[in-house]
């Protein structure tokens, strides 16, 4: 059988490559978490208001695209939301 001599601790394999793959992690683990802050931050100045769909069911149809009036528009718009 053939020796494996292409074994080291510096090589990919070994300490560089599990130094690698932590800086990776962390790296992903930053940009999740400034990405999730930045969402909330959002969500804190934008909140979902349900009262456009709860306030009036009246008028909507069981199938017409006129209801699109009354769900899913944003807080601070008055356009509807395609």
């Amino acid at each position: 059988m053939a020796d494996n001599t292409k074994r080291g601790v510096f090589s990919l394999h070994g300490v560089t490559g599990m130094l690698i793959a932590t800086v990776l992690l962390l790296t992903i683990l930053a940009g999740l978490t400034v990405w999730g802050i930045g969402v909330q931050q959002k969500s804190a100045t934008n909140p979902y208001d349900a009262s456009v769909i709860t306030g009036s069911l009246d008028n909507v149809k069981m199938n017409s695209v006129d209801n699109a009036n009354f769900a899913f528009k944003d807080a601070n718009s008055t356009e509807v939301a395609k």
